[in-house]
């Protein structure tokens, strides 16, 4: 059992050092004002019970209107679950319309589906799954530029 307990700690360490370095690169690329692309920060909050936690997300391009968020979210404060979600986007005039869908298997509570806006600097999105729904609400880093 401690064998068990080891090696899911080493690997929740080893992702999660690579997602923070991947998302403190990302954060120091400079955006122009209509690109969702590279690092964001914010929170979640359950609408189903409450729950709430830290979040942020790595945006990139995957094709013409489809792109990649790696999220990385925290709840009660001293658990990480990381996941990646295929997001479709539509872009009129800098308004971003994104969705998508992810299944994160049983422990992570089955298919998620995820609808929601951005812009150069915000970025909000609702999810749903069977047991649960609620809301992301997230930002460009602080101190992350952007090109006019």
């Amino acid at each position: 059992m401690w064998r068990l307990v080891f090696c899911v700690g080493v690997f929740a360490l080893i992702t999660g050092c690579s997602f923070n370095r991947d998302w403190k690169r990302a954060a120091a690329y400079r955006r122009g004002t209509n690109d969702i692309t590279g690092s964001w920060t914010g929170h979640w909050r359950s609408d189903a019970n409450g729950h709430h936690g830290t979040l942020r997300c790595i945006i990139s391009p995957n094709s013409t209107n489809a792109y990649m968020g790696r999220f990385r979210a925290r709840f009660w404060k001293i658990f990480a679950a990381g996941y990646s979600v295929p997001l479709n986007v539509t872009n009129i005039d800098g308004k971003f319309a994104l969705s998508g869908s992810a299944d994160l298997g049983f422990p992570g509570g089955s298919v998620y589906t995820y609808e929601g806006s951005a812009d150069h600097v915000n970025f909000q999105s609702r999810y749903h799954s069977k047991h649960d729904q609620g809301r992301f609400i997230m930002w460009r880093p602080e101190g992350m530029t952007t090109l006019p």
